[in-house]
């Protein structure tokens, strides 16, 4: 009888001692999933907040490309970023150098 419960005794604990390694693994698993997961998320909204960057500067350079077709667009960028004037205009100079706001 003392022979089946020290027997007994040692499996329960090779048992326990298994089954804590096997829900240790699973946990480190877990974790390390969880950290995977955190990351991809992270990325993702990088990637978002980039792509709505891009979207916003292609909807400028668009409404810019639509701007320069028009003549009187052009006639205000050549006033103010070249400093240019109509035959009898005099140039005002408000003391800023041109090209620069």
């Amino acid at each position: 009888m003392k022979q089946r419960i020290k027997q007994r005794k040692g499996l329960f604990n090779w048992f326990t001692i298994l089954l804590v390694i096997i829900i240790g693994y699973f946990a480190v698993i877990l974790v390390k999933q969880q950290i995977y997961l955190n990351q991809v998320s992270a990325d993702q909204a990088a990637a978002e907040e980039r792509l709505a960057t891009a979207r916003a500067e292609h909807e400028r350079l668009v409404k810019e490309k639509d701007d320069l077709n028009r003549l009187d667009y052009i006639e205000k960028i050549a006033r103010e970023e070249l400093g240019m004037t109509r035959r009898g205009e005099l140039p005002y100079s408000s003391g800023k150098s041109v090209g620069s706001r």
